[in-house]
């Protein structure tokens, strides 16, 4: 019988701090496949989307393009009674900027917010791109349809607002269309600025960059893993005494590999794990693919967590090429090579993201930890409003993953008994009280 009431007692303490959210599954059963079809393919009919296309027709080129993205954010706006700010955002990049600006021109992005209910000025944010290219960056007449690369991730932003725009959230959500990724990252280094000078507390920025291709030219065909890049440190920091403060802490105490971009990347990570396991996300340490860059990076120049989610095999035949044929082989980014289905799948696994973060509680401001020369690890964190508990984390310190937890509440310290600092790293989230966590915060201080 004790035996009986000890197991009970440890099932109900994991299922009630271990929950799910049916409304996250909702969301992801809401997503629709042939929603994202009909974008992507009205986007790639816009001929040319590059960044120096036509703006005046309004059928071909940018400007067509960003003035539908702005009237379908407006509509679903409409069926929300107005949830959404609407807007664009824009700044003028002069000729000569660098190579491949070869004309003064207004890099425009367009801007949804859907406002939180409890912290507005706290945003989690998924972009996509809405320019696209040939082989040649600077021929901006050409016809780029740009299906995989970016009309896939502009259509999950698209989707991803319909979708949770029928949902009110603590924390604000922000889908965007950004321009000029082709170009050199403008709409991110605009976007990024515009937040900087508004006080934007972003929680972490979400960049598609394609979502939409499962044959890479590597031979593998896979409709379920997908990369998550994210850099290991913030960049933001200049001052040569600061950087070389972190740098000395990092070299005792740990770090080099749990800034705010790799906990965000970590928090996919686990969310997809856990609603939906039938996909395999792939944590890669790197900012980005060996030598290039997506319009996450201008965030985490900034200061700003921000990671980069795409396919897992690239086809390079159909990225930055002219359309034609050459032997036997079709170039060109065209509509008929997306795969929808797995869109579908991406667009999901931030809807969901999004969704947990925007229902979770702000993380700890500030992590202590102690232990050194002891057989625990002490934790002490700051109280979080709104959190009726916290998760304490640790790995291995060679795992890319948090692997092992805690559930505490009503306490803002704890002893790990018979876990040695040494041998593991260490974080809190705060949890809410239907289960959503914050983003884990590594320890910023040291208990003496």
């Amino acid at each position: 019988m004790k035996y009986l009431l000890a197991l009970i007692v440890l099932v109900f303490s994991f299922t009630s701090h271990a929950q799910t959210d049916q409304k996250i599954y909702d969301i992801i059963d809401a997503v629709s496949e042939h929603r994202l079809k009909q974008d992507v393919k009205t986007l790639a009919d816009f001929g040319t989307r590059h960044t120096l296309s036509d703006t005046i027709s309004d059928t071909r080129g940018i400007g067509a393009a960003r003035r539908w993205i702005k009237s379908e954010f407006e509509t679903i706006s409409n069926d929300c009674d107005n949830c959404l700010d609407v807007f664009y955002q824009k700044d003028l990049v002069k000729k000569g900027e660098n190579q491949r600006i070869v004309k003064d021109v207004m890099v425009v992005n367009v801007v949804a917010i859907q406002k939180g209910t409890k912290y507005p000025n706290r945003f989690i944010i998924m972009s996509g791109d809405i320019d696209s290219r040939v082989s040649d960056p600077i021929d901006f007449t050409s016809d780029a349809p740009g299906a995989n690369d970016n009309a896939t991730g502009m259509a999950g932003a698209l989707e991803a607002a319909r979708v949770l725009s029928q949902y009110q959230f603590e924390n604000s959500i922000i889908y965007v269309g950004l321009s000029g990724e082709e170009q050199g990252l403008f709409g991110g280094k605009g976007l990024a600025k515009y937040a900087q000078e508004n006080n934007w507390d972003i929680i972490g920025v979400l960049n598609n960059d394609m979502i939409g291709n499962i044959s890479g030219v590597d031979g593998v065909i896979d409709n379920r893993t997908f990369r998550i890049f994210s850099e290991p440190i913030t960049t933001a920091e200049t001052d040569p005494e600061a950087l070389a403060s972190q740098a000395r802490a990092r070299r005792f105490y740990g770090g080099e590999v749990d800034g705010i971009s790799r906990q965000l990347a970590r928090y996919v990570y686990e969310t997809t794990q856990t609603y939906m396991p039938e996909m395999n996300p792939m944590l890669v340490y790197r900012l980005d693919r060996f030598g290039r860059g997506g319009h996450h990076r201008p965030f985490n120049d900034a200061g700003f967590a921000g990671i980069r989610i795409m396919e897992a095999h690239e086809n390079y035949t159909q990225q930055h090429q002219d359309i034609r044929t050459e032997n036997g082989i079709d170039y060109g980014d065209t509509f008929e090579h997306v795969n929808f289905p797995y869109c579908k799948k991406l667009t999901a696994v931030n809807a969901i993201t999004m969704a947990s973060l925007a229902s979770a509680p702000p993380s700890p401001t500030e992590v202590s930890i102690g232990g050194i020369v002891e057989a625990s690890a002490k934790l002490k964190w700051t109280e979080v409003e709104g959190a009726k508990g916290y998760k304490i984390y640790w790995r291995a310190t060679t795992s890319p993953t948090w692997d092992h937890s805690r559930y505490v509440e009503d306490i803002t310290e704890f002893t790990l008994d018979g876990i040695v600092i040494d041998n593991s790293f260490f974080g809190i989230a705060a949890v809410s009280a239907n289960g959503h966590e914050s983003v884990v915060v590594f320890p910023n201080k040291i208990l003496r």
